[in-house]
């Protein structure tokens, strides 16, 4: 039974080009990701669709060809490429290593140091997905704490059926949901840096790679000094788009030991400590906002985009919700205090 192909909705305003020969669809790949040769083993006439959309740290493709097709990629040279396969079926190739790639169950991922090629069947459609070395060399860095030296050698095809394979699924499309939808995260830095960011980790935690053994978990704790450096950094840059991996950095640790230290030190993750510092501020904004002022514009300001959510963590926090909070004496001089 053939799994059915994920739908991108008529509404989404991800910018969309489609083709019914080579010499166009060709030209669609090479705009949003790179030149390439397109050849056909069919000869019938493509229903070629791409919906895509750029942002800081990736690009993301909802693809298809209709077509058996075949793709022949140059070294990227400066990015690594990801296929998470959704329908039909593929086979790749890259140097020696080859792999085939089944809907909902099985993906591909290419390094930027070889030529690669794709064979599509006439009804894959696949998520095409882009990320710069320095956003995935980064984001290895930031989770080990130690620098990337060398390119991550990905193994070519990788398993999506797991549960680990199904949430890195459900991370992309959330973020090509929150991308696509009008007054989301691509107006909200914060946000979007956050999203991006867990989607590469997720990447990096589900597709084998030589460097792999390093996220194995392995109970040592950051110390207390390394905890405050990363607090500190939390404090200072609460409205910059900064994640968990960049207090990480910051403190010169592994974002395992960084949680482990943080869940020892302060009782939360060091997510949850960012978004703490944020809904202190937004609280202190709260208190100050002049008459008018609306609440969203305040929760957009600290990088809460869904207003249902951001009343839960405020009423969670503080025990009313960010309607209640009224400036009086009392709660002018009992702000919360930041130790978290």
């Amino acid at each position: 039974m053939t799994q059915q192909a994920e739908v991108i909705p008529g509404t989404d305003p991800a910018p969309i080009r489609e083709a019914h020969d080579l010499a166009e669809a060709r030209h669609h790949i090479t705009t949003v990701y790179i030149p390439h040769e397109l050849t056909s083993h069919d000869s019938r006439p493509l229903d070629f669709r791409l919906a895509y959309l750029h942002s800081r740290q990736l690009t993301l493709g909802h693809l298809r060809y209709g077509a058996d097709v075949e793709l022949l990629c140059p070294p990227m040279l400066s990015c690594y490429h990801v296929n998470l396969t959704l329908a039909g079926s593929t086979q790749v190739r890259q140097g020696k290593r080859s792999a085939a790639t089944d809907g909902g169950r099985g993906g591909a991922a290419f390094g930027f140091a070889e030529p690669y090629l794709v064979r599509w069947n006439p009804d894959a459609v696949q998520y095409a997905i882009k990320i710069p070395r320095t956003a995935m060399e980064g984001q290895l860095a930031a989770l080990t704490g130690r620098p990337v030296d060398a390119p991550i050698r990905f193994d070519l095809g990788f398993d999506l059926s797991s549960a680990h394979g199904q949430s890195l699924l459900a991370a992309v499309r959330h973020l090509k949901a929150e991308l696509a939808r009008p007054g989301g995260t691509a107006e909200l830095p914060l946000v979007r840096a956050q999203l991006e960011s867990y989607v590469i980790s997720q990447m990096l935690l589900v597709i084998p790679h030589d460097h792999q053994d390093l996220l194995a978990p392995t109970g040592r704790a950051a110390g207390r000094t390394h905890v405050r450096i990363a607090m500190e950094y939390a404090d200072e840059h609460a409205a910059e788009p900064i994640t968990a991996p960049d207090l990480a950095r910051a403190a010169c640790v592994s974002m395992r030991a960084l949680q482990v230290g943080f869940r020892e030190e302060l009782g939360v993750s060091p997510g949850t400590y960012i978004r703490n510092v944020r809904l202190d501020r937004a609280r202190q904004d709260l208190l100050a906002r002049p008459e008018g002022v609306p609440i969203s514009e305040i929760a957009h300001r600290w990088g809460f985009h869904h207003l249902g959510r951001f009343a839960q963590h405020y009423q969670r926090r503080f025990g009313f919700l960010p309607s209640d909070t009224i400036v009086t004496d009392e709660t002018a001089q009992t702000l919360v205090d930041p130790v978290r």
